[in-house]
């Protein structure tokens, strides 16, 4: 498969505290990524220099051939990168269309057919329409994140510890309705997850995380026994 996304030596951390150490991998087109490791590694400091809200301090980031290291995050959303932060970040007091409609707001001109298009794979959300962001349970939350993330028509989705308060039967509908985005859209996916049958739900490889390095990675094999990842970090489900 085509290299999408190409992370080189990348660094970055907070002030003078560094966190990322020197992070090498490839994301190829169409292929969901999934990162594991205990809290404090490094994961959710990777999403975000990626997404371009910290700073590298080393290493390159290139996007289909183009170096975006230094891009702000508004000129990475524009050039295809989707963010869905932990936490979901959605707006309370708008409604689920006005927070889709948010998702739009970098557009130059709103497409009411992109949110439409979106809400065929979001049954759950169409019924929910009028009703205030902050009123939806922890799980609506995330499907209105993601939701809204898509409707900024990336070609990446970079997601943030999903799974975080949310009950099993709305994972499993997150898990169904990422298996068939990527079947009607070819869209990448980095995620960054703690819980392994999630992560192993979705994922064609994953990467282990550790002290802001990649240590190893994972085999398709190797994914379906979870309690041969769990030993990689220390971890079980």
């Amino acid at each position: 498969m085509t290299a999408l996304l190409e992370v080189q030596g990348l660094k970055s951390g907070y002030g003078r505290i560094p966190i990322l150490m020197g992070v090498d991998f490839t994301l190829s087109a169409g292929e969901f990524l999934g990162i594991l490791g205990h809290n404090g590694m490094g994961k959710t400091t990777l999403i975000r220099t990626l997404m371009g809200y910290l700073p590298a301090t080393g290493g390159r980031i290139v996007l289909d051939g183009r170096d975006v290291t230094a891009a702000k995050p508004a000129a990475k959303a524009a050039a295809g990168i989707g963010y869905v932060p932990q936490g979901r970040q959605i707006f309370p007091d708008l409604s689920v269309y006005e927070n889709l409609r948010m998702g739009q707001a970098g557009k130059r001109r709103e497409s009411r057919e992109v949110i439409d298009r979106v809400l065929t794979m979001f049954p759950r959300l169409t019924r929910l329409l009028d009703r205030r962001g902050g009123a939806l349970s922890g799980g609506e939350q995330q499907l209105l994140a993601l939701a809204r993330c898509l409707c900024t028509e990336p070609r990446m989705i970079l997601l943030d510890e999903p799974t975080e308060g949310i009950q099993p039967n709305i994972l499993d509908e997150i898990v169904e309705t990422l298996h068939e985005l990527r079947r009607q859209t070819g869209i990448a996916m980095i995620l960054v997850e703690q819980n392994l049958e999630f992560l192993t739900a979705l994922s064609d490889r994953l990467l282990i995380i550790q002290k802001g390095v990649i240590t190893d990675e994972v085999s398709p094999e190797l994914m379906a026994d979870p309690e041969r990842i769990a030993d990689f970090v220390g971890m079980h489900a």
